[in-house]
């Protein structure tokens, strides 16, 4: 299991979101290059961006950050918020990010996510959701759809991975939801990146260690993102490292390939 630290972006900071409420923001720094940056030279594999104002308005105000952050670091860069269209992504591409997450779009535009697997792009489907219920733009809307419906919707689309955020616990440090990322890991073959409430290392421990039957096979997750509990000391990075070593689906997560080649 790969962990990726998160850096989610607002107004070019780094920022994180209580619950995904835009109006319960803490500022962890102004300067998002460098805290890739520092999280690589302590271990990091791989990172995870969210540009939280093109998730909300579908506009890439921090682009030329995203930018700055693949060409700081030498790992793969998973970015999502607001990657709306082909040429979105795109241009995502061009600056340098490994894969593309698509939330608002896959369940609007389903066909941009298979679109561009087919062409060969790197893309997984973000599904954040209150409950059992899939949120949109930014987490601003209700949608009606479960994870499990969208999990099932994207099975043959070629997609690399769902990452899966239980808007609810994100940001609050009060432990993932084990349950519901269990049986979403049990239902479908994508592999699957849990997403939202780790505080400790006893919450990385238990998402390594779970495993699951889906058909012929054991599953485990492929990758944990986390965030708060990193920017608030709760463990270290190193430490959060040797929790996840040695568990999970290595061929579902990014492979280290350099996107910019």
């Amino acid at each position: 299991m790969i962990l990726f630290p998160a850096i989610d972006l607002r107004d070019g900071k780094c920022v994180r979101l209580y619950q995904g409420d835009y109006d319960r923001e803490t500022v962890y720094g102004t300067d998002p290059v460098d805290r890739a940056r520092r999280f690589v030279a302590e271990g990091a594999e791989a990172i995870h961006v969210v540009d939280l104002d093109a998730a909300r308005t579908g506009e890439p105000t921090n682009r030329p950050v995203i930018a700055a952050i693949c060409d700081a670091v030498s790992v793969p860069v998973q970015v999502g918020g607001g990657v709306r269209s082909t040429t979105a992504a795109d241009e995502l591409f061009a600056v340098g990010v490994h894969r593309v997450v698509i939330g608002t779009a896959a369940l609007e535009n389903p066909s941009l996510v298979t679109d561009l697997a087919g062409r060969g792009c790197r893309v997984a489907v973000g599904l954040d959701a209150r409950g059992d219920e899939v949120a949109t733009h930014g987490w601003t809307e209700r949608t009606g759809r479960t994870v499990g419906e969208m999990a099932q919707q994207f099975a043959d689309s070629g997609v690399e991975a769902l990452v899966v955020t239980e808007i609810s616990r994100d940001g609050t440090l009060a432990g993932p939801d084990v349950g519901g990322l269990s049986r979403l890991l049990a239902a479908t073959a994508i592999p699957v990146l849990a997403s939202g409430g780790v505080g400790s290392l006893e919450d990385l421990a238990v998402l390594a260690t779970i495993a699951v039957d889906h058909g012929d096979d054991r599953r485990r997750f492929a990758g944990v993102i986390v965030g708060r509990a990193l920017y608030e000391g709760a463990f270290t990075l190193p430490q959060a490292l040797d929790a996840v070593a040695g568990v999970g689906q290595p061929a579902s997560t990014p492979d280290g390939e350099d996107s910019r080649s």
